[in-house]
């Protein structure tokens, strides 16, 4: 429920993923040799999945399944969601892996569903119960006590959360049933609102905050405070920086769209949204062909007159439309921090505007 990982006590068996059988052996062969799975050659493809992931699968087996449907060679994602959680988990195939700092830095969006009455170990719904209240809260309670939960705040992480401690994972001292010592940080919450109490015992709301949030300590905080304890029982983000809902795909779009695009009835490129779409609040700077070779190399070039850049700092380079590196500029001179190739497939997606 952050940028950062947890590991649950037992987390269910994810969708999508099905149990191993014993291969069965080969005609007329003796032994216990098996038949060989063909296997699919790996490509290039670069660029950016929003994928809507569904409650119950890990975000690890949800990269492989994406990095198998498109055969690419690299992959990975940019924020964990726990398996209790589903919505926006931002993939990266190719190139676009090293424009994942650019999206897990940026702030989050997620509603969420907090039951009154128990707090549990880990926070959610997944946990054990380690304390219960028969009080629960009123609307008017809840709203007269978000504005102490908004803006620069310090949270304690939860106890099952990927933080180190002595060089090991808060969540394997927990699982061995040890308590957990975790020092409080600040963190960023730009907007807490209640949308709805649907029954006494829940109260579902939004969240606008930023990186390394943890929403399962938010919502126990929340209990602890109104007199009452609480866990998140219900969790989905819903924006990950830019990318948004109408970015989103669920998996079984996605399978059935690389299917089709597999069989000759539409382009993968067409799925794929661009490397620079983890871009999008960084300054564009176009160069020349010439120039844009000279970064490709690692060199950087010096930029005078009208096409000089004004500002300093971190800026992606294109050359004919395409994109060519991220760059330092400062008074002119472009210095390449990171080359892009992007020889193959390439996202071409359009986005949905404004939002």
């Amino acid at each position: 429920m952050s940028d950062e990982s947890r590991s649950p006590l037992a987390p269910p068996r994810p969708p999508f993923e099905t149990q191993s059988s014993p291969a069965p052996r080969d005609e007329g062969e003796t032994g216990n040799r098996r038949k060989q799975q063909p296997r699919r050659d790996k490509r290039d493809v670069h660029g950016w999945i929003a994928l809507d992931k569904p409650v119950g699968m890990t975000s690890t087996h949800a990269v492989s399944v994406v990095r198998r449907l498109f055969s690419a060679r690299r992959a990975g994602h940019a924020g964990t969601l726990d398996p209790l959680a589903s919505g926006c988990l931002p993939i990266a195939l190719g190139e676009a892996t090293k424009t994942v700092p650019f999206i897990v830095d940026s702030g989050k969006t997620y509603r969420f569903t907090v039951r009154w009455g128990e707090e549990r170990d880990t926070d959610d719904a997944e946990g054990r119960v380690v304390a219960r209240s028969d009080a629960r809260p009123t609307a008017h309670d809840i709203r007269a006590l978000l504005p102490r939960f908004t803006g620069l705040i310090e949270q304690v992480p939860p106890q099952f959360s990927a933080i180190k401690v002595d060089g090991e994972r808060a969540y394997d001292i927990a699982r061995d049933g040890e308590t957990v010592e975790l020092a409080s940080r600040p963190v960023a919450i730009d907007r807490l609102d209640l949308v709805e109490t649907p029954d006494p015992a829940h109260a579902v709301l939004d969240t606008d905050c930023g990186k390394g949030t943890y929403v399962r300590a938010l919502a126990r905080d929340l209990g602890r405070a109104l007199g009452c304890f609480g866990h998140v029982s219900a969790l989905r983000r819903t924006a990950v920086g830019t990318l948004a809902e109408p970015d989103m795909i669920s998996l079984e779009q996605l399978t059935a769209l690389c299917h089709r695009a597999a069989s000759g009835e539409g382009n993968l490129a067409d799925i794929l949204l661009p490397v620079e779409t983890a871009l999008d609040d960084i300054p564009a700077l176009a160069v020349s062909r010439a120039d844009a070779a000279r970064l490709q190399r690692g060199q950087a070039v010096l930029l005078r007159g009208r096409d000089a850049p004004i500002f300093r700092g971190t800026v992606y380079v294109t050359a004919s439309g395409e994109l060519i590196a991220l760059a330092e500029s400062d008074r002119g001179e472009i210095v390449p921090k990171r080359v892009f190739n992007l020889a193959g497939l390439k996202g071409s997606a359009r986005r949905t505007k404004g939002h």
